[in-house]
């Protein structure tokens, strides 16, 4: 008898719906609109030698807890604004630890840790 030594704590296959259906169901604020564009633009300027304050990019490495991810951003963002004529300041986050091969692989496989 052959037994199941893959996936064995999966308990259910679920489908994901793709990325496109989320911009209707979790729509961009305009004031969110407003910094990305911004920034992207503040970005490209400093690249193409037309701004030359400093990109700062910083953040956690991953994100374990989606309310202190947001209470981080909302520190930063103050200090982006207080900051705004010498620093162009960018949150970078990401959701998932790549490099782990043991323990909690990321919020965005497994949102509920613990």
């Amino acid at each position: 008898m052959q037994r199941q030594t893959d996936d064995v704590r999966i308990r259910d296959i679920k489908e994901l719906l793709p990325p496109i259906a989320h911009l209707y169901e979790l729509p961009i604020t305009s004031s969110a609109a407003d910094v990305i564009y911004h920034t992207r633009r503040d970005i490209s300027a400093l690249l193409h030698g037309e701004d030359d304050r400093l990109l700062v990019v910083v953040g956690p490495c991953s994100i374990h807890d989606t309310q202190g991810a947001i209470e981080y951003a909302e520190r930063l963002m103050k200090l982006r604004r207080e900051l705004s004529n010498e620093l162009v300041v960018v949150m970078r986050v990401y959701f998932e630890k790549p490099r782990t091969t043991v323990g909690w692989k990321g919020l965005i496989n497994d949102p509920r840790p613990g």
